[in-house]
This record gives structure tokens, sequence and C-alpha cells, in this order.
């Protein structure tokens, strides 16, 4: 049987609310050993990390206007950089329970979730379907194991995160779960936006500010420059 829908069709099909503008966020986030940790609260950094993706689905869904404009997509890294899921609607984003394994992928990691970003903005744009800059949200307790200051896959990092913020492609947080490497997170990050360090047990608190500050994006024009809170009660940024 021969198929009418044409190749755009398809990539719409998971597109819900396409009157709607919408902002793009991937959660990109370390799975690697050291995640099996316990924090100050006794629980495993994965088992609170599980938790916060959970409460963060919940609290983003309550809200009737993010619901319609948020696209979350979850990308693991460890040994290996994981899709866990593309870029979906909120009310689909149903966050897996993640487990560890190994090293550090964080290079690779970040690489994927820029490329998915620029894939989705030009879903968008064939579409006719306006967008909010994209998210890209790094959680790490750790340092790079696939890359090193001066190598070839490092200088590809860093120019592609401070270009792409510098030239408004997307907006890229980092924040360091102790003891992760902060002044590595600092060369990674953009200028303007300095990693921000998670304070002890605060994962729940750092998801709720994620959901609110989506909510803030949400309410707002695409273009608009909107304020977003400080990092106050869950995290201090680096200086």
């Amino acid at each position: 049987m021969v198929s009418d829908r044409s190749p755009i069709d398809a990539i719409t099909d998971n597109i819900q609310n396409p009157q709607q503008p919408h902002v793009a966020t991937v959660l990109l986030v370390d799975t690697s050993g050291s995640m099996g940790q316990a924090t100050a609260s006794g629980k495993k950094k994965i088992d609170e990390l599980n938790e916060g993706l959970t409460l963060f689905r919940d609290d983003v869904i309550s809200d009737d206007l993010t619901q319609k404009r948020a696209e979350i997509a979850l990308v693991t890294f460890d040994d290996e950089v994981t899709t866990v899921q593309d870029f979906t609607s909120i009310e689909n984003f149903n966050p897996p329970v993640l487990s560890i394994d190994g090293e550090t992928s964080m290079g690779k990691g970040i690489l994927k979730a820029i490329e998915m970003v620029e894939k989705r903005k030009t879903e968008y744009k064939n579409q006719g379907i306006d967008y909010f800059r994209p998210w890209i949200f790094l959680i790490t307790d750790g340092a790079p194991t696939d890359m090193q200051e001066g190598d070839s896959l490092w200088a590809s990092v860093i120019q592609s995160v401070h270009d792409g913020e510098k030239k408004g492609k997307f907006s890229f947080f980092a924040v360091g779960i102790e003891p992760a490497n902060m002044e590595i997170l600092k060369n990674i990050a953009p200028p303007i936006r300095p990693p921000i360090l998670l304070k002890q047990g605060k994962f729940k608190e750092m998801f709720v500010w994620l959901s609110k500050s989506q909510q803030r994006v949400s309410g707002s024009k695409p273009g608009d420059q909107t304020e977003l809170p400080p990092p106050a009660g869950w995290g201090q940024i680096a200086s």
C-alpha cells in the first residue's frame, strides 16, 4: 500500500499543540558509577535524581500553558551517551528509573544535546511552529572522562557551547553535584552563565526551580528576555 503522507507529516506526529510556541529542553544527566554514592540524606544520588525527574514532570504538567508549550528530551551519559527520551510533550514524558554505569562521557553527551536542539528547531521551522530559545540542562557529579583540556573533543565542546549561547541558539545550564569538578564546568559553561553547585540534598528544590523557570519562559513571548529566579535555596553560583 502506498502512503500519501509526506515526510513532514511524519516529523510532526509527535509535536503536539503546533499552534503554540514551544520551548524544547534537553535534560542531560550523568549516570556514571559515582552517581551511586549516598548523599547526606542517606539516599543515593541517582535515586534523588529519579525522584526529581518525576517531581519536575508533575509540576510542569500542573500549569495549563506550560504543558502545551514545553517539550522535554532526556539524555544520559556514562560509558555511552543514550537518548532515553527524544523530544515529547510534558504529558507524554514518563521519567524512567535511571541506573548507573561506568565512566563519564560528558563531552559526547553535550554535543549530542546540541545536535538534538538544532534538529528540533529545524522541525519547528519546517512546520511554521514558533519557538523559544531551547535549553540544555546539564547535571553531573564528576568530570568528563572522554575529553581533557586541549584535545580535539574539548575544543569542539567549548566552541559549540560558547558560540551556541552567544549566538542565541540555545541556553546552556550546568549544575554540579559534589564532588563535581567545578573548575572544569566553569570552562565548559558559557561565561554569562557560570555553573551552579547543588547544595546537599536539594535535588527536589532544583527541579522545582527548573519547573517554575519553564513556566516563566512559557508565559512570555518568543524573543523576550525572561529574567529567571536565582537558585536561592538549592544552589550556589560558582565564582
